[in-house]
């Protein structure tokens, strides 16, 4: 898969390999034994130009990739069956490539090529490819599913290995190399976390290491959850109906309750599943405003939202929303497709299906049919082990969308499959969370930003400007671990004023490899060595 080779991350540099030309001839010829594959589109991008597709083409990612190397743009439709086909997309640096290739996922329901990110990538040199999933739609529109079973089984997992396969074929013959690729990554977050832990359970050769961020891996569960969280709050008429209004303060609380359990009042959660919050002080006394606090009824509305969802027989659906959260997105009143677009369009084939009478013998059903095999929950990854690969996790602890608790829960079902193997997962998968951070990037006052796919900040093309190492980078520190074989003990999070990277650092703090926790010791809190991470015993 890979030959090995230790590496200076602090000069990736350019490949000697010589690139075929940048026609549509020349990928014509790399496909001819493809009768499956046709080159769909061309182009020599040059030094700091930008590339994209139209708005109406690639619907959930409109914006171009700007400020690029020079590279090779290629476009390329594969029939999957006789009722389907996806695109995937390749950005092939002309003098700059470090020999290396890397695959970035999807977001939601949303097909389209994920440009953006492969610009962000192809800035370290990498051969960057994305698939569509077989489809352009945006990230919370299912519709495209509705009585297509093929297409369902593009977006679950067969578009992203074709891609993968034909991609690196493309690559070698491109560069002519004869001794392959050096090394093979990923790296994606929520949609694009699950598909890179469903490519590597499938097919573990496919990577040699994998970043991936709040996966959305169990498909059927989250989404029945998703639904479920909204109709806690619904109907408005019904005494446990909470206005959203009065959601900032039940956050408030939390944080007022939790903040200074982790050791130091900062602004920031650091230990939501560590904090022991005492539900009833949101309660209404005689004297409350009743726009900051909850009645009995809307007090067991809100203990639902926080708290796994547990249904007939005890059984456990989902796991819960992390202390701190904003409730907001899941019960503020609109409740997203996200949800109920499963059910319609995947499940029951009917846009009509009633959400609102939602039981748990319909996730069981659903369970039964399991979408396009999307759901990663193949929780033995020794064969990925086995080869060599690695794996860094990571998820927001105040991740409004997918609840933090799910990461957790697949790392402990994880662990206890392969320590009666004898396996530590530390030395293969580490897990880091990210106090304060909501769905793949974005904090207010947090440190939350590691370089990671679907994070950008202002005024940076790529890694963490002023800091780009492997402990501040977690790309960098994806590949130094396989590379090199130094594991990360930490990751350093970076927190830009405004998001702003020439505005300068707000505030630095280490995220550690679950379970440990990152503890303040002493002196500024806003420098990362004040903290260290400590086992909790």
């Amino acid at each position: 898969m890979h030959r090995p080779l230790a590496i200076s991350l602090a000069i990736l540099g350019g490949s000697a390999a010589v690139a075929a030309e940048c026609t549509a001839d020349a990928f014509a010829a790399i496909l001819e034994n493809h009768p499956e594959a046709t080159v769909s589109f061309v182009e020599a991008v040059p030094q700091n130009g930008s590339f994209g597709q139209a708005a109406g083409v690639d619907l959930p990612f409109p914006n171009n990739a700007t400020n690029l190397p020079a590279l090779c743009a290629v476009g390329v439709n594969v029939k999957s069956s006789e009722s389907s086909s996806y695109n995937f997309g390749l950005f092939l640096p002309d003098t700059t490539w470090n020999e290396r290739f890397m695959t970035t996922g999807n977001g939601g329901f949303g097909g389209g090529i994920n440009w953006p990110d492969m610009g962000i990538f192809s800035q370290y040199g990498f051969a960057a490819m994305s698939t569509d999933t077989g489809h352009s739609s945006n990230a919370t529109d299912g519709s495209w599913g509705l009585n297509a079973p093929e297409s369902l089984i593009d977006w679950g997992h067969r578009a992203m290995h074709g891609s993968v396969v034909l991609a690196k074929e493309i690559i070698i013959t491109y560069y002519a190399i004869s001794d392959g690729i050096k090394y093979s990554y990923y790296a994606g977050c929520s949609t694009g976390g699950r598909q890179g832990l469903k490519e590597v359970q499938m097919y573990p050769d496919s990577f040699d290491g994998i970043s991936v961020g709040a996966p959305a891996w169990w498909t059927v569960h989250l989404a029945a959850n998703t639904l479920q969280q909204g109709l806690y709050n619904l109907p408005d008429s019904d005494p446990k109906h909470i206005d959203p209004s009065i959601f900032p303060a039940v956050v408030a609380e939390i944080e007022k309750q939790c903040d200074p359990q982790d050791g130091l009042v900062d602004g920031i959660v650091s230990d939501p599943y560590g904090c022991n919050f005492d539900f009833e002080a949101l309660l209404c006394t005689p004297d409350s405003d009743p726009a900051t606090c909850l009645t009995p009824a809307q007090l067991t509305t809100i203990y639902k939202f926080y708290n796994p969802w547990v249904d007939v027989n005890q059984t456990y659906v989902f796991p819960s929303m992390a202390l701190g959260t904003d409730p907001s997105f899941a019960m503020g009143g609109n409740l997203t497709p996200l949800g109920f677009g499963l059910f319609q369009y995947w499940i029951y084939n009917n846009s009509n299906w009633d959400y609102t009478k939602l039981t748990h013998s319909d996730v069981v059903f659903a369970d039964s049919i399991n979408p396009g095999g999307a759901t990663a929950d193949n929780f033995d990854m020794s064969p990925f082990l086995e080869r060599g690969g690695k794996i860094l996790k990571y998820h927001g602890a105040a991740d409004a969308l997918i609840p933090t608790g799910s990461s957790v829960y697949f790392y402990n079902q994880v662990r206890q499959t392969l320590v009666q193997k004898g396996i530590e997962l530390d030395d293969f998968y580490r897990f880091f969370l990210i106090p304060g951070m909501n769905h793949c990037s974005g904090a207010s006052i947090a440190p939350w930003y590691i370089a990671s796919a679907s994070q950008s900040i202002t005024g940076a093309t790529h890694s963490v400007p002023g800091f780009e190492d492997a402990d501040h980078d977690i790309i960098l520190a994806m590949m130094k671990w396989v590379e090199e074989g130094k594991a990360p003990d930490k990751l350093i999070a970076t927190k830009f004023i405004n998001d702003t990277a020439t505005l300068g650092v707000l505030g630095q703090r280490p995220l550690c490899p679950y379970p440990k926790q990152a503890k303040y010791t002493v002196g500024e809190a806003s420098v990362s060595d004040s903290w260290e991470c400590q086992s909790l015993y």
